[in-house]
């Protein structure tokens, strides 16, 4: 998420809640027709690194290694993501950063995928049952949120400021948990999916109200990040499940 300055509109970009109907409506389909064209992409690198058997080797690697490099490293990436697909009015470099992120959240995701996959597999009649229950109820919650924030047309902006403290609470715990070697516990993921049902109200009303007319790509971006982040920590939870 960015600031609301950062979605202020110029003389020469408007808001979209400034713009006609028909105006809106394209723009809303462009933004979720990238979001789409986002998590198809990042389905097919997913499974494309496991028909290869690549996703076991790169699990095998980060989990070896120091998560809070890797951490460190995707938090910078997203960082350089999100400020190009924001900034820049070049279309290409608007494509670049979202293609780079959704690569750098697939690679991000594969030893959580590699684990729930095991643990699948070890139970009767959940093999890669875990994924697809946490992929369903990560989609049905996101389309939930998104109809309210469509029916209703309430502005949720209030948010922000909630996501701003919420998010730099939850990096310290993941940072104090990755030092000490504690786990977090199941009650931390349910937290974080709140969390990340608060981001996707967030953006959404960004989306509705207060995105420029050619951040389209951006504005997927951010959507993206939200759904992405519903669907880590619902997969930690059926992980967790009894």
């Amino acid at each position: 998420m960015q600031s609301s300055q950062a979605f202020q509109s110029s003389t020469q970009d408007r808001a979209v809640s400034s713009l006609s109907v028909d105006s809106r409506a394209a723009f809303i389909a462009k933004t979720y027709n990238h979001l789409f064209g986002a998590v198809l992409l990042f389905t097919l690198i997913e499974v494309a690194l496991f028909k290869t058997g690549l996703a076991y080797s790169m699990a095998d690697f980060m989990l070896q290694g120091s998560w809070l490099l890797v951490l460190g490293a995707f938090m910078l990436v997203s960082w350089l993501a999100r400020s190009v697909a924001h900034r820049s009015t070049s279309k290409v470099s608007q494509y670049m950063a979202l293609g780079g992120y959704v690569l750098a959240q697939a690679i991000i995701f594969v030893p959580l995928l590699v684990m729930a996959d095991s643990i699948g597999a070890e139970i009767p009649g959940e093999s890669n049952g875990i994924i697809a229950s946490a992929a369903q109820a990560t989609i049905l919650g996101f389309a939930a949120l998104t109809a309210v924030v469509f029916f209703t047309r309430k502005d949720f902006s209030f948010l922000g400021a909630f996501l701003g403290f919420g998010g730099l609470l939850a990096l310290g715990m993941i940072l104090f948990s990755a030092f000490t070697g504690g786990g977090l516990g199941p009650w931390f993921s349910a937290a974080m999916v709140l969390f990340a049902g608060a981001a996707i109200l967030y953006d959404t009303s960004k989306v509705l109200h207060h995105y420029p007319e050619e951040s389209y790509v951006a504005a997927s971006l951010e959507l993206f990040a939200s759904v992405a982040l519903l669907f880590w920590y619902v997969l930690q939870l059926f992980m967790n499940r009894d």
